[in-house]
């Protein structure tokens, strides 16, 4: 398969810090944000995210790992038992390509009371199958149904994005 790259290095770490602002700034009035990363990938942005936002603001970061078999996703797990009532949650993946992984991982939030509940991703396919729409994309791209995005990393690092 031939891969045809939409984000490379140097232009993903311009994105993650883009995207560090705007959470600032959407959540200028917050002291603490639950950077909630889907297993894997979504977690690797969320870690890059959480250092960029608390180097550019008051925002205190905390990391939550979302975990689910996303072939069959019907029990999602979060890595801590923590109260999440009337806090303020980013729901994180690397990216959207149907919307379904988005969704069911906001399942298990569902379960508390929080002020509010924002999404990420870092690259976003326009085809979903799923009514999600993220509160925070780093890069919208236009695809057939038949093509899917993939993002590359290595080391705790976005190291590029393709379709397929």
């Amino acid at each position: 398969m031939e891969k045809k790259y939409i984000l490379d290095k140097e232009t993903a770490k311009l994105k993650i810090r883009r995207l560090a602002f705007e959470i600032a700034e959407r959540n200028y009035n917050e002291h603490l944000l639950f950077f909630a990363g889907i297993s894997n990938s979504g977690m690797v942005v969320a870690k890059l995210l959480a250092e960029q936002v608390v180097k550019i603001s008051n925002i205190h970061v905390e990391l939550l790992e979302v975990t689910m078999d996303k072939r069959n996703p019907e029990k999602v797990f979060v890595d801590r038992g923590i109260g999440l009532n009337h806090e303020s949650v980013i729901v994180i993946d690397d990216v959207s390509n149907s919307g379904r992984t988005m969704l069911y991982a906001l399942k298990p939030f569902l379960d508390y009371q929080p002020k509010k509940i924002q999404t990420l991703v870092m690259v976003e396919r326009t085809h979903k199958a799923f009514p999600v729409q993220p509160d925070y994309v780093g890069l919208s791209v236009a695809t057939t149904l038949e093509e899917h995005i993939y993002v590359e990393l290595n080391n705790d690092e976005v190291t590029g994005a393709y379709l397929v």
